[in-house]
This record gives C-alpha cells, structure tokens and sequence, in this order.
C-alpha cells in the first residue's frame, strides 16, 4: 500500500457550515482582568459560553465539536486555580450532561484523566454512557490533553493490539488508535483568547 503523502486523512467538501469546529478555551482570565474580576469570574464565564457555543452549533447543523477545556500545561497554573477548575468541570459535568442528552448530544472525554478526582472520573463515564447512541451532535471536551500525548498512547495501543506488525506499519495503522479516531479533522480552529498558537493541542486522525 502506498503511503499517503499528505497529512490530511481526506480533502473536506468545501460547505458553508464546519463539519468539525475545534476551540481553544483561553483568555477567561484575561477577560475577567479587564473587567476588574477575578479569574475565577473569568472561568464562570467561559461555562455560559460553551453553552452558547454548542446552541449555535445545533442550530447549524454542525456535526463536531471539540473544546480544548484544559491542557495537560494547565497544572502548572497556582493550586488555587487548578482547584476551582476542576469544582468547575465537576459542578458542569453534574449539570450539564442530563441537558446534552436530552437534546440528542453525544458526549465525550479525550485526554488522560488518571491525574483527576475519581469522582469526575465516574462522572465522565456515566455521562458518555448515558450520551453514547446520540446522533445530533458529537461534543467533546479534552481534558488533561495533549497532542504528544496522543501520539505516545496511540503508540503504546498499536503496539500492544497489532503484535504482528514490522518497522514498515502505514498512518492507516496507527491512526485508528488516535483519541479522536471516529471523528472528521477539524476544518474550523478558533482560539477564544486571541493568540497565534495550538498549544500542544493537535489531533491525529
């Protein structure tokens, strides 16, 4: 089999609507500086905006969604912040996933959740449970993610799944193991905060 020379799985469909729209969540700090708030106002906010976000999304008939909420750099942010962050994802998760579900929303988690709070843990994989066979839009949040890290445990899952595989394997090979393997790439990239940069946030498939 030849290789394939681009990196790009497919050409996409030139459309007026995104099929995959991918946002970097960053600048609620920012935001909240600015209007002599706290960060944690800052964080509050960006919860109302995902909701706004994902509304758009269904009324434009956009098949993707994926929010970078929080990268594997951001526990290096102060103690103080880390905590409310995850109060924030855990009070969302809490809220949030009996509303996806009932507007046929599909959701899911990609990253390495091994560093979180068990609790947030099982409540992610009872919201994807409960979301799994929904159909109007597949939202997902990365947490705790990172493209180097999603190629390492690709990687690691190839290896240990295709024993029979030599030195020459195909992308074909390894890109069924990337996190976000069942969805199209991203044909829209926004970054909430305005900077040049994707932050270690790149997706393999």
């Amino acid at each position: 089999m030849p290789r394939n020379p681009s990196s790009t799985r497919e050409i996409p469909v030139t459309n007026d609507t995104p099929r995959h729209i991918a946002i970097i969540m960053d600048g609620n700090g920012r935001w909240a500086k600015k209007r002599f708030l706290p960060r944690v106002a800052g964080h509050k906010h960006g919860v109302e905006a995902v909701r706004a976000v994902i509304k758009a999304c269904i009324e434009r008939e956009v098949g993707y969604l994926t929010l970078f909420a929080f990268s594997s750099e951001n526990w290096r942010r102060p103690e103080e912040e880390v905590k409310f962050l995850m109060q924030l994802f855990l009070g969302a998760l809490e809220q949030e996933v009996t509303k996806l579900n009932e507007n046929n929303i599909c959701f899911k988690v990609i990253g390495d959740l091994s560093r979180f709070d068990p609790k947030i843990i099982e409540f992610i994989r009872q919201g994807e449970k409960l979301t799994a066979n929904n159909t109007r839009l597949i939202f997902t949040v990365a947490a705790n993610y990172g493209g180097r890290w999603d190629i390492m445990q690709a990687i690691r899952k190839m290896l240990t799944q295709l024993r029979d595989l030599d030195e020459n394997f195909e992308e074909e090979d390894l890109s069924q193991f990337f996190s976000m393997s069942y969805a199209p790439e991203p044909d829209l990239f926004i970054r909430t905060g305005g900077e040049c940069r994707i932050s270690n946030f790149c997706f393999g498939n």
